[in-house]
């Protein structure tokens, strides 16, 4: 569903919430933010207190590490969800560089 639009559909966002519940939702928010942020390195979800890298799918965040079924694949942190979500439409904030040089800034 998400593949063929280049926008949110309200149907689409109806199936993550349905899918994920708050995950859902927080992803959403996310990505409508624009708090998705693409590196050359690194794939950046921006929370309210801290930025969550999201690498091959996977986020080292709390919620991730002990809260989710590692055998359940739809089972996803928020920021999971919201980067994949931002890629699939197109909704990624690109930034030509070093998440990794950034990181030392902040």
């Amino acid at each position: 569903m998400l593949a063929a639009a280049d926008e949110l559909t309200s149907e689409a966002a109806d199936a993550i919430i349905a899918t994920h519940g708050d995950r859902g939702v927080r992803a959403i928010e996310a990505v409508g933010e624009r708090r998705v942020k693409e590196y050359r390195d690194f794939t950046v979800v921006v929370g309210h207190s801290e930025e969550y890298v999201v690498e091959n799918g996977v986020c080292e965040c709390e919620d991730a590490r002990y809260n989710l079924d590692p055998e359940d694949p739809t089972d996803l942190c928020w920021h999971v969800i919201a980067a994949k979500v931002a890629r699939r439409i197109g909704a990624v904030d690109h930034h030509d560089m070093w998440y990794s040089e950034v990181r030392e800034f902040l």
